[in-house]
């Protein structure tokens, strides 16, 4: 990877804190919470905090803030950890957990207790939203705000205990319920849950808020730059507030970069889970997802990705980014790097009358047309092939560059053709087109001057190989599907899965390993389904078209 440090505003901040000593070392952190996964946002953010480490000499660490146990599971946190290792990112140490820190986090909320400034309420929900004002009107001191100290660490004690009903009572700090920045008015610190943890099973029945846990966390760690979206801007007064109100071991601090926001997509980790939930996709891994599993399941390069998120660059404003740029990086790379093959997704059979039958002969072809280190790759010709339907026509305009009854075309790394007739089925439908080839033209044109339409891929019909293929295209058909009064489920798009349960491939291709990369010439980019591709019963799913066929409407 490139070591170079990028220049934008996070780079200039370390860049001047590095040059003045302010710090020694760079820690940042990736503190997912393992409550879904991982999406192309979180790349943004991953390909952020992990790379500004690297390019300065630095750590990162992997952490989760895993203080919802309704929410999370270790299936969760197995795949956030699997996705960061694919993109090309390594932690540092071991894997860090915010419940490894509960203990503290506990006795720091007693120093809190027994400073003043926190205080054990009693407001149900809807009594504390009343309290709590609105953007424009200050919030009410709760009643229960002068409790003593003493009746506060007993009451806080007893919360830990177990003894009181979920929502029966909370934890909050004493800041200013009259702040015009409502994440100051007086937060929860602790809330009741009576649920098991995944790390701590059962050990505790009261959890810390994300708030009150994020920067203590990165203060535990030694993290020196905290760096968040710009939706933690508003909290980052009270992520300061507690570290200037507890003793914590060392002193980050908070920056914040625009979210990745790309078009024809849904972030939202709800809205991802209500796909799933409801059927619309297949899972969090289906390739049409925007999770760092479904594109990986896509064939999308991890280095392709990391390019992406390089080239948007990372600036001080959210805004919409063109999914064109993503999938012109994950189209400049597979050109560079994917293996050709040939695969006919609508099959038509053409025989080659001149052709002797019974014979097999193999054709060599380069496996890239410019990596000579890629080597070569055998294709069997025979006297029956199989072309694309849709690379014939009877008849057709000096523009059409296929088969046409009566002309000539290519065969991709073998012999030009000419079509004679065609053969009908009962119905009317051509069923097999009959056709010669000319002599002498493997790798050289026709002696007669005569020269071919264009170039169409095939498939020896006796040697080729059977294969499922997914065609997959965007999820949605409109921009901004979640945005404004857009209902998103009203965007889906129907045309976005469609399978071809018997294209035909070369045979070389079924003994693709999953995950492996190709372009099947002339129809896009492939990748052996990661899961249900085999030997036997060989999958592949379409990654992306040669080209950018969407038109904004």
């Amino acid at each position: 990877m490139d070591d170079t440090p990028a220049s934008n505003f996070l780079q200039t901040i370390i860049s001047e804190d590095l040059a003045s000593g302010r710090v020694a070392t760079v820690v940042t952190r990736f503190p997912p919470e393992p409550n879904g996964f991982l999406h192309i946002g979180h790349a943004k953010s991953i390909s952020v905090n992990f790379g500004l480490a690297e390019a300065n000499g630095g750590r990162c660490n992997l952490r989760f803030d895993d203080t919802n146990p309704e929410k999370e599971s270790t299936v969760f946190t197995e795949a956030i950890e699997a996705d960061v290792r694919w993109l090309g990112y390594q932690w540092d140490g071991e894997v860090r957990y915010a419940s490894s820190y509960f203990q503290q986090f506990y006795d720091w909320a007693v120093h809190l207790v027994e400073q003043g400034n926190a205080y054990v309420c009693d407001l149900n929900a809807d009594e504390a939203r009343e309290y709590r004002g609105t953007l424009t009107e200050p919030g009410r001191n709760s009643p229960y705000r002068e409790r003593s100290v003493a009746e506060n660490l007993d009451l806080l004690a007893r919360m830990k205990a177990g003894e009181f009903a979920e929502g029966a009572r909370v934890l909050r700090a004493k800041i200013d319920m009259r702040s015009p920045n409502i994440n100051m008015r007086d937060p929860i610190l602790y809330r009741i849950r009576k649920a098991a943890h995944h790390q701590t099973g059962t050990e505790w029945s009261i959890y810390p808020t994300y708030d009150f846990a994020h920067g203590q966390e990165d203060a535990i760690e030694g993290v020196t730059h905290s760096i968040c979206t710009l939706e933690f801007e508003d909290h980052r007064p009270l992520y300061d507030w507690f570290l200037d109100h507890l003793p914590v071991p060392s002193r980050p601090r908070q920056y914040e970069f625009g979210r990745l926001n790309p078009s024809y997509t849904v972030t939202s980790k709800r809205k991802l889970k209500q796909l799933v939930d409801e059927g619309v996709v297949g899972g969090w891994d289906d390739p049409r997802m925007p999770t760092i599993s479904g594109m990986r399941r896509r064939g999308y390069p991890a280095a392709a990705i990391r390019r992406f998120c390089d080239m948007i660059g990372t600036t001080r404003s959210d805004g919409v980014v063109d999914v064109a740029m993503l999938e012109f990086a994950i189209r400049e790379d597979l050109n560079e790097n994917a293996a050709r093959g040939m695969c006919v997704l609508n099959p038509l059979k053409v025989v080659l009358t001149d052709y002797p039958e019974g014979k097999v002969e193999t054709l060599g072809a380069p496996r890239h047309p410019n990596r000579a280190d890629l080597g070569e790759r055998e294709l069997p010709f025979t006297r029956e092939i199989y072309i694309d339907a849709d690379d014939f026509r009877e008849e057709a305009n000096k523009k059409y560059k296929r088969l046409v009854l009566g002309s000539r075309v290519r065969l991709r790394n073998a012999y030009v053709i000419e079509a004679d007739e065609v053969i009908r089925n009962e119905r009317g439908d051509i069923t097999e087109i009959r056709a010669h080839t000319i002599a002498d033209t493997l790798g050289e044109n026709p002696a007669d001057g005569v020269k071919p339409r264009g170039v169409i891929h095939w498939v020896s019909v006796s040697e080729g190989r059977t294969a499922e293929v997914r065609l997959y295209e965007r999820l949605f058909n409109h921009a901004s599907p979640d945005r404004g009064d857009n209902a998103f489920l009203d965007h889906i798009n129907p045309e976005s899965l469609s399978v071809v349960q018997q294209a035909w491939i070369e045979p070389a291709l079924a003994d693709a390993v999953p995950e492996q990369q190709f372009q099947f010439e002339r129809e896009g980019y492939f990748v052996a389904d990661r899961y249900d591709h085999s030997v036997e019963k060989p999958v592949f799913n379409k990654t992306i078209g040669l080209r950018d066929t969407w038109v904004d409407g």
